[in-house]
């Protein structure tokens, strides 16, 4: 099972998420939260898999929180749920270690998928979410993938295919099976690449996979080049 902790300040939105994680044979809640401090607590108390925030909630914020539980608990993968996309807020969530970014307005197959997707060590973001991390870069966009690409020489020609497919959204059991190899094997890539591109989580490294063109328009990876 998927164990999620849930915080939201209005009591509907907890029991609507709820009902719809319910419809996921293998995901339940654990704990629900009023509060992005008790979100921290709860988080403590009951060590979920996955913490879904709502930002804007009372004592704590939920990107406050977010960051709090990336900082204390590294087993615990952070989603944020709500109702802004705001580059700020998805700036920061990101940046601050979350690994899902969704919205309320989405589809409930969304929710569960991206749930899933957290859990499995992979990185979601809602559709919207996702165009707005690619093409959001304005007149800097051709600079930084320039300098993506320059990043992405430090990697050995298996890493840069290893990030394409993480860059892709696949999870390391698929990635595995893409490429071949055993899942242990993906874990110890996975963790090379994020610390040869210094960053935190897989949702950075996959805006540089994107940046660095190892991610198609169609979501697939390229191939990788030496």
């Amino acid at each position: 099972m998927i164990r999620v902790l849930l915080a939201d300040d209005e009591a509907m939105i907890r029991a609507g998420v709820t009902a719809i994680l319910a419809a996921g044979p293998d995901i339940e809640v654990v704990a629900q939260a009023a509060d992005g401090r008790e979100a921290v607590d709860l988080a403590r108390a009951h060590r979920p898999d996955v913490a879904l925030l709502d930002i804007r909630m009372p004592r704590l914020d939920g990107l406050a929180a977010a960051e709090e539980i990336v900082r204390t608990l590294p087993g615990t993968a952070v989603a944020m749920l709500t109702t802004f996309s705001e580059d700020a807020y998805v700036a920061r969530a990101l940046g601050g270690g979350a690994t899902g970014f969704l919205l309320k307005s989405g589809d409930p197959h969304e929710l569960i998928a991206g749930i899933r997707a957290v859990a499995d060590g992979a990185a979601f973001l809602s559709p919207r979410v996702a165009r707005q991390v690619i093409d959001g870069y304005g007149p800097r966009r051709l600079v930084r993938g320039a300098e993506a690409r320059a990043r992405v020489t430090v990697l050995t020609p298996r890493e840069r295919e290893v990030l394409g497919l993480v860059g892709a959204g696949l999870s390391n059991p698929e990635i595995a099976a893409r490429l071949h190899l055993v899942e242990g094997t993906v874990k110890a890539y996975v963790s090379a690449v994020l610390d040869r591109l210094e960053v935190k989580n897989r949702v950075q490294a996959a805006v540089v996979a994107y940046e660095a063109g190892l991610v198609a328009d169609d979501g697939e990876a390229t191939a990788a080049t030496a």
